[in-house]
């Protein structure tokens, strides 16, 4: 690669996480990174990882990172030539790539038509059976929920209401009789409209027990696209990716190339650039199109880490006009790993978030982990974004391994101050089904009903913890509830709230 680079300076128009990964990856490519950040952000831990940092002065919350014409105003500012958008916010509104288009400045990801050919399901849809991609039975654009109980009773139920404009879960119902379509039908319009902007929905046939198989892809400027392999996410709670892994136990050699030889097709059609995703459902030995993702994953970190290849310096190489370092028979698999989405959400009770104060961290380590993180002791959650705090990803030689690793980086995973997912995360990890891999998209619902046990040597340790814990804060933990003294073993709420 040149040593003199196209990009001087990058604008990262997102916060958290994402907004010092891809700090990270700016200097490593020499390349200054540049941010903004709201009032109630000025704190935030990835902020020290940039050059020059500006308020979005007068916004608050998600507001300032959906403010198109302030974040250009700070482009603007600092002279940067590009603007990375991270994943959620302005990542995939075609009217931001367009709006940095007309204002001068690079959009790392696809070009604005790209983008909306991806970002609309209804589009994509059609673009996937023009390209003999097999989908599931669906719609277009419903007009209204009259409408929608026809086709369904065509489809047979059940069926998934779906946003056009949508992604991440939002704007979806599941619909398993008649009689439960206008009241989904009405709530999802509302849901999409103020996700999104556009309360267009869909219909699509529901699938009971799916597992849910991406490819991730790379396309450079000059033609050339490459797939990177599968990641499984079908540990999901609500439409909501919980726990990823790459490879999947359910894909094997000659359907893995399938997959990746259609996502390519789809993304070359569409004229695609960037990194991206291609999303499937495969039931048994049948796959469907599902959607395409026109951004950098949350998930990204588990292909990262079984190719060695970093998706964030991909994205501004390829957005700096260089073609790709490799084609497609250079790629390499290599090992077996997870990702865990660490939320600031409390699991005793139904998942609610539960922001706060960060009083006490301490990040697990050693061979094959890594944390994604942007947080610290003293660190405030706010209400005002999304509960993912932390991203734990383990690597292993093979799936066994990585398991046994991930349960102990999560024992060493310790949060005080507010609670985290992170007993559910051992939960998940320790249950015999999970661990067989036979997994599906309903496996929260199927098998995390009941507590799962804990061995001896964890309840033995979790005793140990919890009077250490008790003498420091004088809490009479004899004459507490059982939720209670899980709760107040400080580090073990990590191994056994769930006992």
């Amino acid at each position: 690669m040149s040593s003199k680079r196209a990009f001087k300076k990058v604008l990262i128009a997102n916060r958290g996480e994402i907004a010092l990964r891809a700090a990270r990856a700016c200097r490593e490519l020499q390349i200054s990174p540049v941010g903004c950040f709201t009032s109630d952000d000025e704190s935030g831990g990835w902020i020290r990882a940039l050059d020059e940092a500006y308020e979005l002065k007068g916004l608050k919350g998600r507001a300032g990172y959906l403010n198109i014409e302030a974040i250009l105003e700070i482009a603007k500012k600092t002279k940067a030539d590009a603007v990375h958008p991270g994943y959620g916010f302005l990542s995939e509104q075609a009217a931001f790539a367009e709006a940095c288009q007309e204002a001068g400045v690079v959009f790392i990801g696809p070009s604005p038509h790209a983008m909306a050919e991806a970002g609309d399901k209804i589009t994509a849809r059609k673009t996937a059976q023009k390209l003999g991609i097999p989908c599931l039975p669906g719609t277009s654009a419903l007009s209204d929920w009259k409408e929608a109980l026809l086709k369904a009773e065509k489809i047979g139920y059940p069926v998934l209401l779906k946003a056009a404009a949508g992604g991440g879960g939002h704007g979806m119902r599941l619909v398993t009789s008649s009689g439960e379509m206008e009241a989904s039908f009405l709530s999802a319009s509302h849901e999409a409209l103020s996700s999104f902007g556009d309360g267009t929905l869909y219909l699509e046939k529901y699938l009971l027990k799916p597992r849910h198989i991406e490819i991730q892809i790379l396309a450079d400027q000059q033609g050339h696209l490459i797939w990177l392999g599968e990641r499984e996410c079908s540990v999901q709670r609500r439409h909501q990716k919980l726990i990823e892994e790459s490879p999947s136990c359910a894909v094997n050699e000659g359907l893995r190339e399938k997959m990746g030889e259609k996502a390519v097709h789809f993304s070359k059609e569409i004229g695609y650039t960037g990194a991206g995703t291609v999303e499937f459902l495969l039931d048994g030995d049948n796959f469907y199109f599902l959607e395409m993702n026109a951004r950098i994953q949350v998930e990204h970190p588990v292909t990262e880490m079984v190719t060695g290849i970093d998706l964030v310096k991909s994205q501004i190489e390829i957005a700096e006009g260089y073609p790709l370092p490799l084609g497609q028979e250079e790629v390499q698999f290599r090992g077996w790993s997870f990702e865990a989405r660490i939320n600031c959400e409390d699991p005793m009770r139904n998942f609610i978030p539960s922001p706060g104060c960060i009083e006490k961290l301490f990040l697990p380590g050693g061979h094959g982990v890594r944390i994604d993180t942007a947080v610290y002791p003293g660190y405030n959650i706010s209400e005002e974004f999304d509960s993912l705090f932390a991203k734990l990803i383990v690597w292993g030689r093979h799936r066994e391994e990585a398991v046994s690793r991930m349960k102990n980086a999560l024992l060493e995973f310790e949060v005080s101050g507010i609670p985290t997912t992170i007993p559910f995360h051992y939960q998940v990890f320790s249950h015999p089904v999970f661990q067989k891999g036979d997994l599906s998209t309903r496996f929260i619902e199927d098998y995390l009903r009941e507590p799962c046990s804990i061995s001896e040597e964890e309840e033995e340790l979790a005793a140990i913890l919890a009077a250490l814990e008790i003498q420091k804060r004088e809490v009479q933990f004899e004459n507490s509830s059982q939720e209670n003294r899980w709760a107040l073993a400080g580090r073990m709420r990590n191994v056994g709230i769930y006992h």
